[in-house]
């Protein structure tokens, strides 16, 4: 069973648009969500209509809540103050996956393991669902 981190750009796209494609990943039986109270607050202070929003709180409902733990990144990554939480959750709640559209900050380890994690982009990660 996969364990997905969810960071705050995917949240934000699932409910941006009713029939967006990330919403698959609300559909798989064998998979557990996760993000952290921040990624979710960010995705909904970037949504704009209160209809996104209201669709952001329904899909948080089946989402697990994890927050970071103070404590080092990694050896081998190197990321922003603002992005290092989302990893750290990540490994805290013991994904399996952090899935992000985030190239600038997370481009350059998408494909790479940390602590357990692999980092993926939403359509890496749906490609190999197919």
């Amino acid at each position: 069973m996969d364990r997905l981190f969810l960071d705050a750009n995917v949240l934000f796209s699932a409910a941006y648009r009713s029939e967006a494609g990330l919403l698959r990943l609300w559909n798989f039986r064998d998979v557990v969500l996760c993000t952290s109270h921040n990624a979710a607050e960010e995705a909904r202070l970037n949504l704009s209509e209160d209809v996104e929003r209201h669709r952001l709180a329904e899909l948080l409902l089946t989402v697990q809540f994890c927050d970071a733990s103070e404590r080092e990144l990694p050896r081998g990554i190197s990321l922003t103050k603002k992005d290092a939480p989302i990893l750290l959750a990540a490994i805290e709640v013991r994904a399996t996956h952090l899935v992000s559209g985030d190239v600038r900050h997370f481009g350059s380890d998408f494909g790479q393991t940390f602590e357990g994690v692999l980092i993926t982009s939403p359509g890496e990660y749906l490609q190999r669902r197919n």
